[in-house]
C-alpha cells in the first residue's frame, strides 16, 4: 500500500511539475512577445522626429517673431527664452508625473498629443494673415512704423509655445527610460549568457538614441532651416506637422509591443519625505556612538546599513524609535513622511554635496545658449561660404558647434586621454573637476571672441553708415564666417563641461538616472 501511495503521490507531483513548467513557458513566450530590439524604430522614431520638429522650430523662430509680429530682438529673444525654460521645467513635471502617477507611456503619449496640437496652432498662425499683424512700413530715413500684435493674436502663439513645452516636457526625460523598460527584463535573467547578451542589447539601443539625437539636431539647424529660407513659413511650420503626426503615429503603432511599467515612487517625493521626517525628529538626539544597523531604518538587500556622517542632521529621519510602531510585518515604514530609509537620506546628501559644482556650470549653460543672438548676428552679414555662391542660413551656423563638439569628444577620448594618463597616472586623463574647469575657461574664450567679432560687425555697420537701419534690410560687407570661432569654441566648451558634469553626477550618485534629471535642473535655469 505504501509503494502504491508512494508512486500516486510521485506521478501527481511529477504532472504538477510538467503543469507548472508549462505555465513558466507560456509566461516566458508571452513576456517575449512584449519589449526588446522589436520596439526600438517605434520608441527611436518618435524621439527623433519630435527633435527635428522642436529644434527645426527654434532655430530661425526669432526672425518669425522679429518679421511677421514686429517684436524687436530684445523682445523675441526674451519670448525664446522663457519658451525654452519652460519646456525644460517642464520635464521636471513630466518625470514626476511618470513615476508617480501616469507611468511613463501615458506621459508620453499624453504629451505627444500635446505638441501636435501645438504645433498644429503654431501652424495656423502662420497660415492665417488675421493671426499677425500688418507688416512694418519702412521709411526712407531707415525709420520702421510697426503695429504691436494684438492680445489675441499673442494668446494665439503664446498657446502654441505653451502646448509644445507640455509636450516635450513628457517626451524628452521619459522617452529613453521608455526605452530602457523594453530591455530591463532580459538584463534581470539569471542566465549569465543571457544576460551579457541582453547588456550589450541594450547598449546598442543607447548608441542608437545618442546617434538619433544628434542626426535630428543636425538635420533642424540645417534642412529646415534651408526648407524655412526657401519656402517660407506655411511650408516650414507644416512639415513639423507632418513630423510629429508621424512620430505619434509610430508611437502607437507599437503599442501592443510594448513593456508598460507602472509608476512607482518618485525621486523628488523621497526628497520630500527625507525633508519632512528629519523636521518631525528634529527634537530626537543623533546617538553616540552610531547606532547598529539595527537602529536604522533600510531594505533588507539594500547595501548601506548606516548613515554617513556627512549632514548629519539628516539622519534623523531614518531613525528607528519603536520597531513595532514604526515598521510593519514586510519591515516597511508604516508613515513614509516619519521614517524614510538610509538610500533616501544618502540619496539627497549626494545632491546637496554636488550643487556647488552644478551651479559652476550656469554660466557657462547661459553663454552657449545665446543662439538667437549668433542667428542675428549671421542675418546682418556676408553668408556665402567661402566666396561661393551658396549663402549658409543664418540659424544653421550653430552646425559649426555640434561638429566641433562632436570632434572633440572623440579626440579627448582617442588621442588625449591615452597622452594625458602616461602623465597624470589617472585613467580618464583628467579628473573630472579639470575638465569641467577647462570647459569654463574656454566658454570665457567663446564670449570674449564673440565680443571682439560683434565689435568689428558694429564698426562695420558704421563705417557703411548702417547702424540705424532695422537688422533684417541690412547685409553688411563682412564674411560671417567670422562666427565660425566663436560656435566652434562653444561646442569645445560643451564638450569638456556639460560631459564632465554628466559623469560627475554618474560617480556621486547612488541612481544614475539622476545625473539626467540635474542636467535637465541645468537647462531650466537657461
Amino acid at each position: 500500500m505504501k509503494l502504491c501511495l508512494n508512486s500516486e503521490s510521485n506521478s501527481l507531483q511529477e504532472e504538477k511539475m510538467e503543469v507548472s513548467s508549462k505555465q513558466n513557458i507560456t509566461t516566458q513566450k508571452a513576456s517575449s512577445k512584449k519589449g526588446g530590439l522589436r520596439t526600438m524604430p517605434f520608441i527611436i522614431a518618435n524621439q527623433t522626429f519630435e527633435k527635428v520638429a522642436s529644434f527645426g522650430h527654434l532655430a530661425n523662430m526669432i526672425l518669425y517673431l522679429i518679421l511677421d509680429y514686429n517684436m524687436d530682438s530684445a523682445t523675441g529673444a526674451i519670448v525664446l527664452f522663457q519658451w525654452s525654460a519652460i519646456s525644460n521645467l517642464t520635464t521636471i513635471i513630466g518625470a514626476f508625473l511618470s513615476d508617480s502617477f501616469l507611468g511613463r507611456f501615458r506621459v508620453i503619449a499624453y504629451r505627444s498629443i500635446s505638441s501636435l496640437l501645438g504645433m498644429s496652432v503654431l501652424w495656423l498662425t502662420a497660415i492665417l494673415p488675421q493671426a499677425r499683424p500688418p507688416p512694418c512700413k519702412h521709411n526712407k530715413g531707415g525709420e520702421n512704423k510697426c503695429v504691436s500684435p494684438s492680445s489675441a493674436q499673442l494668446a494665439l502663439i503664446f498657446s502654441a509655445f505653451v502646448l509644445m513645452s507640455v509636450g516635450a516636457g513628457g517626451i524628452r526625460p521619459c522617452s529613453l527610460a521608455f526605452g530602457a523598460d523594453q530591455f530591463n527584463q532580459l538584463v534581470q535573467v539569471d542566465d549569465l549568457k543571457v544576460k551579457k547578451r541582453s547588456v550589450k542589447i541594450l547598449q546598442t539601443f543607447f548608441n542608437w538614441y545618442y546617434v538619433s539625437v544628434g542626426i535630428s539636431v543636425m538635420l533642424a539647424v540645417t534642412v529646415m532651416v534651408y526648407i524655412q529660407n526657401a519656402k517660407g513659413w506655411v511650408v516650414d511650420f507644416g512639415i513639423p506637422v507632418v513630423l510629429m503626426l508621424f512620430s505619434s503615429t509610430m508611437f502607437f503603432l507599437g503599442s501592443p509591443l510594448y513593456i508598460k511599467m507602472k509608476a512607482k515612487s518618485s525621486l523628488l517625493t523621497g526628497f520630500a519625505q527625507v525633508i519632512v521626517a528629519t523636521w518631525r525628529n528634529r527634537h530626537l538626539s543623533l546617538p553616540v556612538p552610531p547606532l547598529e544597523s539595527d537602529g536604522w531604518h533600510h531594505h533588507k538587500a539594500s547595501k548601506l546599513t548606516v548613515p554617513t556622517d556627512n549632514l548629519r542632521f539628516l539622519n534623523k529621519a531614518c531613525i528607528i524609535r519603536n520597531p513595532l510602531k514604526d515598521l510593519d510585518s514586510d519591515g516597511l515604514a508604516m508613515d513614509p513622511w516619519s521614517l524614510c530609509t538610509i538610500t533616501q537620506v544618502e540619496e539627497l546628501k549626494a545632491l546637496i554635496k554636488v550643487l556647488p559644482i552644478w551651479s559652476t556650470g550656469i554660466p557657462v549653460a547661459v553663454t552657449l545658449n545665446q543662439h538667437t543672438f549668433g542667428m542675428l548676428q549671421a542675418k546682418t552679414m556676408d553668408r556665402r561660404f567661402f566666396m561661393s555662391k551658396f549663402k549658409i542660413p543664418p540659424a544653421s551656423f550653430s552646425v559649426f558647434g555640434i561638429l566641433s563638439m562632436t570632434a572633440t569628444v572623440v579626440f579627448y577620448v582617442q588621442v588625449l586621454v591615452p597622452l594625458l594618463s602616461k602623465f597624470t597616472k589617472r585613467k580618464r586623463g583628467l579628473s573630472l573637476k579639470e575638465r569641467m574647469g577647462i570647459g569654463i575657461a574656454i566658454s570665457c574664450l567663446a564670449t570674449a571672441v564673440s565680443a571682439i567679432v560683434e565689435r568689428k560687425r558694429w564698426n562695420e555697420a558704421i563705417r557703411e553708415g548702417l547702424s540705424n537701419y532695422p537688422a533684417d534690410a541690412v547685409v553688411l560687407n563682412l564674411s560671417a564666417m567670422w562666427l565660425v570661432p566663436q560656435h566652434c569654441l562653444a561646442g569645445i566648451a560643451e564638450a569638456f563641461n556639460f560631459i564632465g558634469q554628466i559623469e560627475f553626477y554618474y560617480s556621486n550618485f547612488l541612481r544614475p538616472c539622476l545625473a539626467v534629471q540635474c542636467l535637465f535642473w541645468h537647462l531650466e535655469w537657461v
